[in-house]
Formats: C-alpha cells, structure tokens, sequence
C-alpha cells in the first residue's frame, strides 16, 4: 500500500487489486474494515472512475418511531399496537425500493426533473 497527498492536504491510501477471469476483485481487509462493509457495497461509474462504497444496511428501523406515533394516534395499544407495527414494518422495504426503481426510471427516461410531490406524492 502507498499513501499519496493531495494539493489540499487530504492523504489517499492506495493498493493495486487483481481482477480475477470472473471480473471478481478482493476489497483489501484494511478497507474493508474502516469502512464498515457488510454484504453489500454500492458501484457507481462517473468520469471514468468506479467507485465502490458500503451500503449500509436498514431494516427499517428508521421509521419505527414514525410508525409507531401513527399506530398510536390511531388509537392502537397493546397487543393490537405490536401486530400492527410488525405488519407497517414489513412494508416499508418494499415500499422504498419501489420509489427508487421507479426514481430509477424516471432518469432512464430522461424524466429526472420531477418535483418531490411527482416522486412521492403529497400527504394527505
């Protein structure tokens, strides 16, 4: 590994990879380690350079709080409240990677101007 520095003083680690017959390449452990990679990690092209970053993984969790405050102004407790919440929560995943196909294709298409409300809808 060599480090370089860079004119505004930001140092950057580097190390030459193999690339395998499959196009497979190893994330070297050091990396991989402080960048906190799990499963899956993001590729991106732009201006001739790939980049790979982790993609941290969700559960969910992030609008457990949201959901549960609706479920509850709904007038929800109890056992009642936690079969709701569970079922919420199992529809959120779902839910966002439709947005983003569909953010997805919008650009594709050459569509990518749209308002949030066109993305999302409004709230009602």
């Amino acid at each position: 590994m060599s480090m370089l520095a860079f004119g505004s003083g930001i140092a950057m680690e580097r190390k030459t990879i193999r690339i395998s017959e499959k196009r497979q390449i190893t994330i070297p452990q050091k990396f991989f380690e402080a960048l906190g990679f799990g499963r899956e990690a993001e590729c991106a092209l732009q201006d001739g350079v790939i980049t790979i970053r982790p993609v941290k993984e969700r559960d969910g969790g992030e609008f457990a709080e949201e959901i549960l405050a609706d479920l509850i102004s709904q007038g929800f407790e109890g056992q009642d409240l936690i079969e709701r919440f569970k079922e919420q929560n199992r529809r959120i995943r779902p839910a966002v990677e439709r947005l983003v196909a569909e953010a997805d294709d919008l650009v594709k298409a050459g569509k990518g101007k749209k308002s949030l409300d066109e993305l999302f809808g409004t709230e009602d």
